[in-house]
């Protein structure tokens, strides 16, 4: 038998390239670009947290593996935090698993509640990650618009439900748009997964990021045997390079998770770990303290927003640290963020990518910059924006 050349799989080929990459090497390229683009804060973890290296090289048996299911230190620290902040009971024996970020707490959730072929609803404009790794555990990811307020829409979400539907994803606070779902909201999809007996996968990792005077609400907080909940340290305790998530999960799963994170990664990373339960234990108030600089970046950059309704068309956005902007334009968001980057030195996410295919979409992220170079950024954005779109 003759064959062709050695070819790679269509699974991964038909996966979208990530655009964080993408867009850095447009930035390196552009010295001295101002980055709207990332989501990521601009403060790093607990000075406590980083003081107590030294006691984990000297105490710790660094040289060996630490159980599957993370240090049962963090899993029982982090079944405290989820008991008195978010008000689910979740014993962390069987229930609660540390991950290599949210990102592969997704992951190993879909890898455990799909088949090939199954369906998971997405709320579009969805994370782009969430959408990547469905598809690399060939199941289908199934979009479904939000309303004009960026909220969801709970008859499509019903419409769009089949028999091999699995489970319905919602992020709130939102990435990519910032829109904080009510508890009323997420009730609803909660039950409506529970009567159909499909999961509730529910994103959290930005749940400390609210503005003017809005609440987060924990939809795991409501019960039930589909509620599959997702954590991080990388937002709240500027933990992003350490890569610590948290997957909180129905005991039903508890034997197929453990096959599946000892696959994947055996565990995460040890010094991670413990730095995160040093993290954990300074308290949600060490995010509480940074908010006020950001909300006051926030306020600056909608302010700047707001001063060119001709440009742009921004929806309220309560959480997370980014806005969600309509451009008036029929060019392509990723041309345009390109052209931004090359041009005007200032990087942006196009819409595209979270899965917006009509008009042009620029998610901008406020989190990584104090306030005199996120105005910086946001004038150059409005400054490049009437150039390009000049007529």
């Amino acid at each position: 038998m003759t064959r062709g050349r050695v070819v790679p799989s269509d699974r991964a080929a038909g996966v979208q390239p990530p655009i964080i990459p993408i867009v850095a090497g447009w930035i390196a390229e552009t010295p001295g670009t101002i980055s709207l683009g990332q989501g990521v804060v601009h403060y790093g973890p607990p000075p406590a947290a980083l003081a107590a290296i030294p006691e984990f090289l000297a105490t710790v048996p660094h040289h060996r593996y630490i159980d599957d299911a993370g240090l049962p230190e963090l899993r029982q620290a982090f079944e405290g935090k989820l008991r008195d902040e978010n008000g689910i009971d979740a014993p962390f024996e069987r229930r609660i698993y540390v991950t290599v970020g949210a990102n592969q707490a997704f992951l190993n959730a879909v890898l455990a509640i799909c088949d090939p072929g199954d369906e998971v609803i997405l709320l579009s404009p969805y994370y782009f990650n969430h959408e990547m790794m469905i598809t690399l555990a060939s199941a289908v990811p199934v979009p479904v618009d939000v309303d004009e307020r960026l909220q969801p829409d709970l008859p499509a979400i019903a419409a769009a439900i089949t028999g091999r539907t699995r489970a319905i994803v919602t992020v709130s606070p939102n990435n990519p748009t910032g829109a904080v779902y009510p508890r009323e909201t997420l009730a609803a999809i909660h039950r409506l997964c529970a009567s159909l007996r499909i999961y509730h996968v529910s994103d959290e990792a930005y749940e400390y990021f609210t503005y003017d005077g809005v609440g987060h609400f924990s939809p795991g907080s409501l019960g039930g045997e589909h509620a599959i909940s997702l954590f991080s340290l990388s937002k709240a305790y500027g933990m992003a390079s350490w890569r610590v998530g948290f997957l909180v999960a129905p005991e039903h799963l508890h034997r197929d998770l453990m096959k599946i994170q000892d696959t994947v990664v055996v565990s995460g990373a040890a010094i991670s770990q413990f730095v995160g339960l040093r993290a954990l234990r300074e308290g949600r108030g060490y995010c509480a303290a940074h908010l006020p600089s950001l909300a006051k970046v926030r306020k600056e950059v909608l302010a700047r927003l707001s001063e060119v309704p001709e440009l742009v068309e921004v929806p309220a956005a309560a959480g997370a640290f980014y806005l969600f902007v309509k451009v008036n334009t029929g060019m392509s968001a990723i041309d345009l963020s390109e052209r931004l980057v090359r041009e005007h030195k200032v990087a942006v996410i196009p819409g595209e990518t979270f899965g917006v295919r009509r008009g042009c979409w620029l998610r901008i992220a406020y989190g990584s910059l104090r306030e005199k170079t996120a105005v910086e950024g946001i004038d150059r954005l409005i400054t490049g924006l009437r150039a390009i779109l000049a007529p």
